[in-house]
């Protein structure tokens, strides 16, 4: 695999994301599997492995941990501070005994001693100088190499920055989510900051493989996702069948092209499809070598314009932490 740099930070084209793997898409998997896929994934080229203390409330790190293990030097480990769930969706904290509490507890749960991306995962608007001037200091000790910081506005970013480089934005960023482009994707640019782009395939929308909000399990988090209620969920359906049939042409799955066109954003951006099983991870893979001509680029836009799209990211519980 190719790679690409996430400020001064060089990782293969893409990453894998490893929410899914014990939090979010229904029960667990198997953690063998998962761990076999992350093995599969270094295999490949695949280097940043991404997780967050909050995935199966610190089992996915875990998990990350032993996967990873006796191959710690092929890994470019992410992991994510901020997010603490309540009764009623979820808040934010970024203030500096949390932040310095959250790392000690993900490097034990990882087994290592850095992390060498950590994000602020949800932005403390009232608190950014204080957050980055803690995560500064675990810079210091050695305790983390790079920072980054997700789900952000331009000037949170900004903000962040002028305290201490930011590497890596994470937002969503997809064929059916297009918010950062305007003003924030600019800002990074301008900044020097890379842009790491999670549910790239519109939480496995846009591969073509949900037919019907009855294929997902009881307790999948996407069922309570506008974009999959009813009335939303057939007009973005008719999204994927314009894509199904383009892929066709190419001799490629959905979201591969979907996948491929995130890719083709710039030599800054590196997407991190999550997957828990390793044929999934394959097909993903591939799209990160697949070759789009601006022409493919203009109908894969018309196929999936912005403005089809029905329904919001997120329900108002999750929503007002995002993008601040």
């Amino acid at each position: 695999m190719p790679t690409r740099k996430l400020g001064e930070l060089e990782v293969g084209a893409q990453g894998l994301g490893c929410m899914g793997m014990s939090h979010a898409y229904g029960v667990r998997g198997n953690d063998d599997e998962s761990i076999a896929t992350i093995h599969r994934a270094l295999e490949l080229g695949v280097t940043l492995i991404d997780t967050a203390n909050v995935y199966g409330r610190g089992a996915n790190e875990e998990l990350v941990g032993r996967a990873i293990a006796d191959r710690r030097d092929q890994v470019v480990l992410a992991t994510k501070f901020g997010i603490v769930f309540t009764e009623g969706g979820q808040s934010v904290r970024g203030d500096a005994a949390y932040v310095r509490q959250c790392c000690e507890e993900s490097l034990r749960r990882l087994g290592v001693d850095h992390v060498d991306l950590y994000y602020q995962h949800r932005v403390d608007p009232e608190r950014i100088e204080e957050t980055w001037g803690a995560l500064a200091d675990l810079v210091a000790e050695g305790k983390v190499r790079y920072l980054g910081i997700s789900e952000a506005s331009a000037e949170s970013i900004r903000r962040a920055h002028a305290v201490h480089p930011v590497t890596a934005l994470q937002s969503e960023w997809s064929l059916w989510t297009r918010g950062i482009e305007d003003e924030i994707a600019p800002t990074c640019r301008e900044l020097g900051v890379g842009i790491v782009p999670f549910s790239p395939l519109g939480r496995g929308f846009l591969t073509g493989a949900v037919t019907s909000v009855q294929d997902l399990p009881a307790d999948d988090m996407r069922r309570s996702l506008p974009r999959f209620a009813e009335g939303n969920f057939d007009r973005n359906l008719a999204i994927v069948e314009s894509l199904r049939k383009l892929a066709a042409e190419k001799g490629v799955t959905p979201g591969q092209l979907a996948l491929a066109w995130v890719q083709h954003k710039g030599s800054d951006v590196v997407p991190i499809p999550g997957t828990k099983r390793r044929t999934y991870l394959e097909e993903n893979v591939a799209a990160a070598t697949l070759e789009l001509s601006a022409e493919d680029i203009e109908r894969i836009d018309a196929a999936a314009p912005a403005s089809a799209v029905a329904g919001e990211r997120y329900p108002e519980s999750i929503a007002r932490n995002a993008g601040r």
